[in-house]
């Protein structure tokens, strides 16, 4: 059996091409070129690949909201495994390319110093590249759709005709922060032309993208009088996650934290949400700049995150954040997931395309749409080990140093833990997705001591696949010594202003306003 090929990080990448040495990036982006220009019948087609995620939408959840059209796994045990076999096909068919048969996806390492001091990679903002003596656009920025994507999903848009839909015609390009992409009613398109008109310079606009990803890294959360990096922290505290099955998603980590207020836990999914919102279109919570608020990129929408490129790096990390999991808990070959979990059924989640809802999730259920070479589907056994089944393993990258090291001990001992559980958050009357996100006041300042991103539809008042959560709840694990007794405040961070409390020293986290007193009260919060 050949060794495993190395998928390297892309800055690793980039910085052997600034010295000379050309060949690893060059092949990358005319891989990349191949697949965006192959027709989108192929197999290997960058649509019909990047289709597989969200839209455009198949099966029953074309025409109804009953399913969700995409294939993806979100919320489920699922989530690791579904989108790790995603990548392997998006692999194969960059090395399908005549002259690129030995091209691996690359990780952006999103923990990096690189990254907390740089933001994104340039190899995947620069505008141009040049392969073969000719300046082309740099494949590894966008998509410009080859054919148009209609959504025709009932209902979609509740009792009003003209709120926005996910539809984009033929030509149009995917955009990220501080851009916005709806463009699916005549309103919207007018909407989102006049928002985009204030940003013409697409270097300044890496800028801000950059500018963000970096305050979202690196924000500052007060937790048991220590401060750390939001987002930073979280990909470490998944590494702690002692089971597959919290590791794995959302769902999981939610019930559980519910019933433990001592032992939380952190999901992979919830890093990986953050910087889905960070690069479609979210200012951080008192992040000292004025919001952009219009704000709503691509891959901030489950519908369309799969049709930008970064998608894929992006997931490639957090496939790396995943083995690392692996190594770390002696799982390389063999996961167990817990039946009785919620995370494993559609039971209280969507059911994606090729699914049924109330259906029961496990290690043989079928990865949908990816086949083997025989036919049969991809299920999550076959793709355990990724050196011995997939062929694969990775190079250097920020997290290595938690594969060997000591386990933390879950429980928290005899450090008492205050939960801030945020509940009945309604959905209905927040557009796209949004931030939970819960201030203490410190030294007569909020200071935020947590957050958590909800990827979301623009709009689900009619969206029947949304129901089953369209009350959504968020926990927080503080240790109660630091609390004291500060003075807790809640805001909703959507892309239409903040729901919630206002303090005087939170006005640095966008367009806060005090909930109406005659009006319904947005969410409920516990403190206990």
């Amino acid at each position: 059996m050949n060794p495993p090929r190395k998928r390297r990080s892309i800055s690793d990448i980039q910085a052997d091409y600034d010295r000379g040495e050309t060949a690893e990036l060059e092949t990358l982006m005319r891989a990349w070129k191949g697949i965006k220009e192959l027709p989108i019948s192929d197999s290997n087609s960058f649509f019909k690949l990047g289709g597989f995620h969200g839209e455009p939408f198949r099966g029953p959840g074309a025409k109804t909201n009953a399913w969700w059209g995409g294939y993806c796994q979100h919320g489920t045990v699922l989530f690791p495994t579904w989108h790790r076999v995603y990548l392997h096909k998006l692999e194969k068919a960059l090395q399908s390319i005549p002259g690129c048969e030995t091209v691996m996806l690359p990780f952006w390492d999103e923990c990096s110093e690189d990254s907390k001091t740089k933001g994104i990679p340039r190899a995947l903002t620069d505008e141009k590249f040049m392969l073969d003596g000719v300046l082309i656009d740099n494949p590894l920025r966008s998509f410009v759709l080859p054919t148009a994507i209609v959504d025709n999903v009932a209902e979609d848009s509740g009792t009003d005709p003209n709120s926005p839909n996910y539809s984009k015609p033929a030509g149009y390009e995917t955009v990220r922060y501080p851009l916005s992409g709806l463009v699916g009613t005549e309103a919207d398109r007018a909407t989102t032309q006049a928002h985009n008109a204030k940003f013409p310079n697409y270097a300044k606009n890496v800028s801000i993208l950059d500018d963000n990803i970096m305050a979202w890294l690196k924000l500052p959360v007060v937790t048991g009088g220590v401060t750390r990096g939001l987002v930073i922290k979280k990909f470490s505290d998944c590494m702690d996650a002692p089971t597959y099955t919290l590791f794995s998603n959302t769902t999981s980590a939610t019930a559980w934290n519910n019933a433990n207020k001592d032992q939380p836990v952190v999901p992979l999914e919830s890093p990986h949400n953050y910087m889905h919102l960070a690069v479609g279109g979210f200012d951080i919570p008192n992040y000292d700049a004025s919001p952009i608020t219009g704000a709503n990129g691509d891959m901030g929408e489950n519908d369309t995150a799969g049709l930008d490129p970064i998608f894929y790096f992006h997931h490639c990390f957090i496939d790396y954040a995943f083995w690392t999991w692996q190594r770390r808990h002696n799982a390389t070959q063999a996961l167990t997931i817990d039946s009785d979990d919620p995370g494993a059924s559609y039971a209280g989640n969507q059911p994606p395309a090729g699914a049924n809802p109330g259906d029961q999730l496990s290690m043989l259920t079928p990865l949908v749409p990816f086949q083997k070479s025989d036919g049969a589907y991809f299920d999550s056994r076959d793709c355990v080990d990724i050196e011995g089944q997939l062929g694969y393993t990775y190079g250097p990258g920020s997290l290595d140093h938690f594969a060997n090291a000591p386990l933390a001990t879950l429980a928290v001992g005899d450090t008492p833990t205050t939960q801030i559980l945020v509940s009945h958050i309604d959905r209905t009357k927040i557009s796209g997705s949004f931030i939970v996100a819960v201030y203490a006041e410190v030294d007569g300042e909020h200071r935020l001591i947590g957050a958590e991103p909800v990827l979301s539809r623009w709009n689900v008042t009619g969206c029947a696949n949304c129901q089953t959560k369209l009350r959504v709840s968020s926990s927080f694990h503080v240790p109660t010594a630091s609390l004291g007794d500060a003075n807790i405040k809640v805001a909703i961070h959507t892309r239409k202003g903040v729901l919630g409390d206002k303090a005087p020293a939170m006005v640095s986290a966008g367009q806060l306003r005090a909930t109406d007193s005659a009006g319904e009260v947005p969410f409920k919060v516990e403190i206990r």
